[in-house]
């Protein structure tokens, strides 16, 4: 049995989204065999997300014949884990924008990171709407972070998420009021000394617009994927294009689209009523070319549980929440493909 063996075996595995087998695209990074055991190592980057967790499962049904225990690990470079990085210990950034304000991009970013976090992922939450900062809220987060001796911030922790934002910073009443340059230096000091430790997945509720925050971001961190929100009428989405046109020019992966308030079921008469129109969002994405998260409806539910601090994602018996959660996979699916992509690229 040697390293030739094994990739043999391998090559049986298929990526279902490259469409070929992870030897031919190598994602395998190496294989070493010893007496006793097989140590692998995938490129694969989205921890906890369907697909690549499927695609481990068959690395090790295709290695079970062996007569050695299995060592999987994965190791993709992110462009994030780095010595000198702003954000060193975390894999993924990923930036839930929208092109204008009141189309619940807040709430899908919260529903996003607690989705992850119900995966099993190591989250963080990073509320970058510095002038509306509403995480908290949603979370019902109230503990304040807490100061070491080196002058670095511990976040606080809700429904297994590190969470940071302006709202722990300032009075409860007070608005801020700040030019550019201010935007600029406050985010980059909560990114640079806040200790986040070790994460798959940093998710930044970005404020609507593309303005200051949105730039500061895309110059300072390598954001690995962009989620948009939009609702499905037409207003919402001239605006989203601005924001995807945004992330084209900074050359940041777009993970895709997600539509919000899509339908609105009348619990009287069980009726759907499209509020604010029909499949707008599926067809922006597809006229981009860019792929659909998915559809969330209009559910009071979800207001409630956003002013209640709890998530809709983590509702196990809702239609709703189901919705998140097959949002939640497919951005996480996502990510995992344009780092498969990126890195079968390279070689």
């Amino acid at each position: 049995m040697d390293e030739d063996d094994v990739l043999d075996l391998l090559g049986t595995v298929e990526d279902p989204d490259l469409g070929d087998d992870i030897v031919s695209l190598g994602l395998v990074n190496s294989v070493e065999v010893t007496d006793d055991e097989v140590r692998v190592s995938l490129a694969l980057g989205a921890p906890y997300s369907p697909t690549e967790t499927d695609m481990a499962g068959a690395v090790r049904e295709a290695l079970s014949g062996l007569d050695r225990s299995i060592e999987l690990d994965a190791d993709v470079d992110s462009g994030l884990i780095a010595e000198g990085s702003v954000l060193p210990g975390v894999e993924n950034v990923i930036a839930v924008a929208s092109g204008k304000g009141g189309v619940g991009k807040s709430t899908v970013a919260v529903n996003l990171a607690a989705g992850l976090a119900q995966l099993g992922a190591r989250v963080g939450l990073f509320d970058a709407d510095v002038y509306g900062p509403n995480v908290p809220r949603m979370l019902d987060a109230d503990q304040q972070p807490q100061a070491t001796p080196e002058e670095t911030l511990v976040p606080p922790e809700k429904y297994g998420m590190k969470l940071m934002s302006m709202d722990f910073l300032l009075g409860e009443d007070d608005p801020v009021i700040w030019r550019g340059p201010m935007v600029h230096k406050v985010l980059t000091q909560l990114w640079e000394d806040v200790e986040w430790g070790s994460l798959d997945y940093m998710v930044v509720d970005l404020p609507p617009g593309t303005g200051d925050t949105q730039l500061t971001l895309l110059q300072s961190v390598p954001v690995t994927g962009a989620v948009i929100v939009t609702t499905p009428q037409e207003v919402a989405i001239d605006d989203a294009r601005k924001g995807l046109e945004m992330f084209g020019e900074h050359e940041t992966p777009v993970l895709g689209i997600v539509e919000n308030m899509s339908s609105f079921r009348c619990p009287d008469c069980g009726s759907d009523h499209a509020i604010f129109g029909e499949g707008g969002g599926e067809a922006f994405a597809a006229d981009a070319q860019m792929p659909f998260l998915g559809e969330i409806p209009l559910d009071p539910a979800i207001r409630e549980g956003g002013d209640a601090g709890e998530p809709m994602v983590l509702d196990e018996d809702s239609e709703t929440g189901e919705a998140f959660r097959s949002f939640v996979r497919n951005a996480a699916n996502n990510q995992g493909i344009v780092h498969r992509r990126r890195h079968a690229d390279r070689r």
